[in-house]
Parts: structure tokens; sequence; C-alpha cells
């Protein structure tokens, strides 16, 4: 099977410094892999490299038979590729459901966008997605007033809006409570299936409870690849990463 996502001898470099040396990885569609790594590893600048923020300076990026490393950073997110950074990035002075009626205009032009919001809410879904990400409550709230978890869901609801085939996440739990790591993991796990995934992620508790297939980088490349057990069973892992204790340790 094609993968939908994969980085063919993938290469960038800083001031000399090579971040990403040679990287290989293959993700099916539909799929949820976690990409994991002690800092500095090159998880986040696969991630760049992938949504077109880095160039790479070797090797080929392709979603399908399209290759990404060759489009525009605008151009990738219209190829399906949606991207959400460690800051969440929303529209703070709107409300839940005006941040996802802009998500949900894809078309340009002011006459079309304004006969769109016109339309009843249920037609385009807003309350069905508010309610995928936990938000149903709160769809007449100001973005602003969101707990941060919330925030991070809204994030997560305006890629869907946009119908993102491929969802980045960097650090989507950081700095949210185990109530709010818990049902992101349970959302997550909705996701998969219907979006490819790809997540960085350090909450190796979080991991578990989402992970099928697990990456682990090390020095800008590819050091394994496998199920949580086969990771936490990987010698060259626990010298580099996981240490004794496993994942649930790291």
């Amino acid at each position: 099977m094609t993968p939908h996502l994969e980085l063919r001898d993938v290469s960038v470099s800083f001031n000399g410094f090579l971040a990403v040396a040679g990287l290989n990885l293959a993700v099916r569609r539909g799929e949820l892999r976690c990409l994991i790594g002690p800092n500095g590893a090159g998880k986040t600048t696969a991630l760049d490299l992938v949504c077109g923020k880095v160039r790479p300076v070797a090797g080929s990026i392709l979603l399908g038979t399209k290759r990404l490393d060759r489009l525009e950073e605008h151009e990738i997110a219209r190829a399906g590729v949606g991207r959400k950074f460690q800051v969440p990035s929303v529209f703070k002075d709107l409300s839940v459901r005006e941040n996802l009626e802009v998500a949900y205009c894809k078309t340009t032009g002011v006459l079309r966008n304004a006969l769109r919001f016109r339309r009843r809410a249920e037609s385009d879904g807003l309350e069905k997605l508010a309610s995928l990400v936990g938000l149903e409550d709160q769809l007449h709230r100001q973005a602003g007033y969101l707990s941060h978890g919330q925030t991070q869901w809204l994030e997560i609801a305006l890629l869907l809006a946009q119908n993102s085939e491929l969802i980045l996440m960097d650090e989507p739990t950081a700095g949210m409570t185990v109530q709010e790591t818990l049902k992101t993991a349970e959302l997550f796990n909705r996701l998969k299936g219907r979006h490819t995934l790809v997540v960085v992620e350090h909450d190796m508790g979080f991991i578990k409870e989402i992970g099928d297939v697990i990456s682990v980088m090390h020095q800008g490349r590819l050091l394994a690849e496998g199920t949580v057990r086969e990771i936490e069973q990987h010698a060259e892992v626990r010298r580099a990463y996981l240490g004794t204790g496993g994942i649930g340790h790291a």
C-alpha cells in the first residue's frame, strides 16, 4: 500500500548543524503515528519539513503521489496538511462558533463568504464538530476565555473544519491537566482512521493511550519503529531515551 505520508532520505541543516539526517518515515492513511525522542532529536523540525516551514537540502516528501517539498507553504496547506503548533493559534476575540465559521470558509470572494455565513449553522456541521472536541456548550463563549485545554481542542477543531486529511501536532498536551490529557487521548482515538495524524509528544502516558506505531528519532535519524511494547524493549532506545523504566517513566 502506498503510504499517505512519506519522507525519503530527508535532510536539513542549520548553520552547518545537521538537524535531520537522511530521515525515512512512512505513515499509512488513517494512522496515528507518534514521534518521540530526546530534545534536539529533530522531531519538530520533521514536522516543519512536512508543512513547508523548513526546506530540505536533500530527499523528498510525498503526500500520496504529490511532492510536498516542491510546494510553497500555503500550497501544502491547500493540499490537505494541517499543523497544530505548541502554542495554540485561535481568534481570541471571536466566539468558538465564529472561529469555526472562519475555518469553514474555504472559498474566496466576499459575496460567496457572506452568503455562506447566512446558512443555518447545522448545515455546516458546527455543532457536530464542537461536540466532537467537547466544546458543544462553549459555542457562544469568547475563545479568549476558554481554558488551556479547551483552547487546544478548539485549534484541533479548526483543522478539522478545514478538512485537513493529514494533521501534524506538536506536543498537544503540553500544559494540560490530567483530565484534559485523558480527554485529548479519547479525541485522538476517535480521529484516527478518519484522518492521518502525526503527533510529537513527550508525555509517555499519553503516548501509551493513543499510539499504534511509534517512531523514535535520535540525532536527526530514525532510531527505531514499532509498537509500545517493541519500543520499550528496544535496547538502543532504552539507552538513548527511555532509560530502564520504560515508556511510562520516560
